[in-house]
């Protein structure tokens, strides 16, 4: 979880404008607002984290005052709390607790109560679910969604009405998303390139934003996102898991038709050739036969970003960023041209994400969010690479979640008798071969573990100058260009970095990075 406190705000204690006032403190957790929060509710959640993570060592809560603060103690307090949720919300053993999930539920929900956002905790109402089940827009699905419920009760509600086997659900989350259309004010963060062929009959371009969890509400969250569907999709990055659901009947429903979204609106990359084949396989309905064979395309699987701004190879370069199948990939238009440069998981020393906030506009929509990602381009040399999109905060959550499902596959390797093991290291090998590629043919990829510690800044942070070509081989470790200071409507911004590897922090090696040795470059 991603944590930052952008501002606080005055409330008043009979809720009219009288005195006396008090403090709150605006929560945003992964770039986007949560809920306001009293420092004494801070303060409880902390002693109730410490009575509870026993083998975790805590960040020291800032202390108490018993004289009220001025502007400037206001504003260390302010920072010195930020930190501490980024400490803990980094820490993968604090940030799964059951009881800090609940807290921030329940803050969430005790915030829209206070604002009227609801009008009570036991208030009802009908959701619409976007599910793939047929035709290239899927199909919407009502379900009555209580307030309280998380995501995780959510999806079960969802996965029933489907009457998909409870063993399955775990294969599948929801998604909060927003349809773009190419008449669109938005159009311009949608997924193709400007050069793409578009038709009237292609579905509208899905833009992802971000994946629901389980500390918050559905129903709450959709409110302060709108316009905004659910979408039910399937959560892994390992096509070996289509395995467990080709033998069901639902879950092979939704998953081959997922499938055709993708192919048809190019998330799934095909020449034409290959759309051919597959589009009689769709003629013959024969799913199966159809997804063992789109399945030996590198870009199935894979997540579609929107068009976003990048620094590669050139500084302030549109950009369509895909991400899977280990890697993360930037495809960008020269002339009549697209290119494609991929960098794989393995070559990421560390990223981070920096969350602009804008104070005087709606808390709800961060100014501007940036991926930065430092990459070892070659022998001995690193690059900082920077990504600014809205979806940034799901770019970071995804590469960790493919990082993680990689480590608890390559766990599992010694102890399994399939072949999943071996597929794994000659993966692995196969994306040692070469550091970096940029053509048209995506190359197999291998992924690594991140530790991660926190801090802030109150500006956005660039990455290294820009080669003049993509082959032109960059300085050896270039350090980060002087710091940007962006133009915005308010005279108060604020930037949560979280830095993975600080080596001013007591951070956990990263130990698959450090694996990668002359040999193999």
């Amino acid at each position: 979880m991603h944590f930052s406190i952008p501002d606080t705000q005055e409330q008043y204690a009979d809720g009219r404008g009288g005195s006396p006032t008090y403090t709150v403190y605006n929560i945003y957790i992964n770039g986007n607002y949560h809920c306001c929060l009293r420092y004494k509710q801070l303060h409880a959640l902390h002693e109730q984290l410490r009575s509870r993570c026993t083998d975790a060592a805590l960040p020291p809560f800032p202390s108490k005052r018993l004289l009220p603060l001025s502007n400037s103690q206001l504003e260390a307090r302010r920072a010195a709390l930020e930190h501490y949720l980024q400490i803990i919300g980094q820490d993968a053993r604090i940030a799964r607790l059951s009881y800090l999930q609940q807290f921030l539920q329940r803050a969430q929900l005790d915030t829209a109560l206070a604002e009227c956002t609801i009008s009570g905790e036991d208030e009802q109402q009908q959701l619409q679910v976007e599910v793939y089940s047929g035709g290239a827009d899927g199909a919407q699905l009502l379900v009555n969604c209580h307030v309280q419920q998380n995501a995780s009760a959510l999806l079960q509600c969802v996965c029933r009405i489907l009457k998909l086997p409870d063993d399955l659900i775990q294969f599948f989350c929801l998604y909060l998303m927003r349809k773009v259309n190419a008449n669109d004010d938005d159009a311009g963060t949608s997924n193709s390139m400007p050069t793409s062929n578009s038709s009237p009959d292609e579905p509208a371009t899905v833009l992802l934003l971000r994946r629901l969890m389980d500390f918050e509400s559905p129903f709450i969250t959709r409110l302060h996102a709108q316009p905004c569907q659910l979408l039910l999709r399937t959560c892994y990055w390992n096509a070996r898991w289509d395995a467990k659901l080709l033998g069901n009947g639902v879950a092979l429903k939704l998953l081959y038709h997922q499938t055709l979204a993708d192919v048809a609106r190019e998330w799934v990359i095909c020449t034409p050739e290959m759309r051919r084949q597959l589009y009689g396989l769709q003629l013959q309905s024969r799913p199966v036969q159809y997804l063992e064979l789109v399945r030996q395309l590198p870009s199935y699987g894979c997540l579609q970003f929107g068009a976003a701004q990048v620094d590669y190879p050139d500084a302030e370069t549109t950009a369509l960023v895909t991400i899977g199948n280990r890697e993360l990939s930037l495809r960008t238009a020269r002339g009549a041209k697209i290119y494609e440069t991929k960098f794989r998981v393995t070559r990421m020393r560390c990223w981070r994400v920096s969350a602009m906030h804008n104070t005087f506009e709606s808390r709800d929509q961060p100014t501007q969010l940036q991926l930065s990602f430092e990459y070892l381009m070659s022998k001995q040399t690193l690059r900082w690479i920077t990504i600014t999109s809205e979806q940034a905060m799901l770019m970071s959550v995804s590469l960790q979640a493919m990082v993680d499902e990689l480590l608890h596959n390559d766990n599992n390797c010694s102890s399994s008798s399939g072949t999943g093991g071996s597929d794994d290291e000659q993966e692995a090998s196969t994306s040692r071969a070469a550091s970096e590629s940029t053509s048209s043919t995506p190359s197999s990829a291998s992924s690594c573990t991140f530790t991660s510690t926190s801090t802030t800044a109150t500006a956005s942070q660039a990455a290294a100058a820009a080669t003049t070509a993509a082959a032109t081989p960059p300085v050896k470790f270039l350090a980060e260009r002087s710091r940007q200071h962006h133009k915005l409507t308010t005279a108060r911004t604020f930037a949560a970095v979280f830095f993975r590897n600080d080596a001013n922090a007591a951070a956990v090696r990263n130990e698959a990075f450090e694996e990668i040795g002359d040999d193999d470059l």
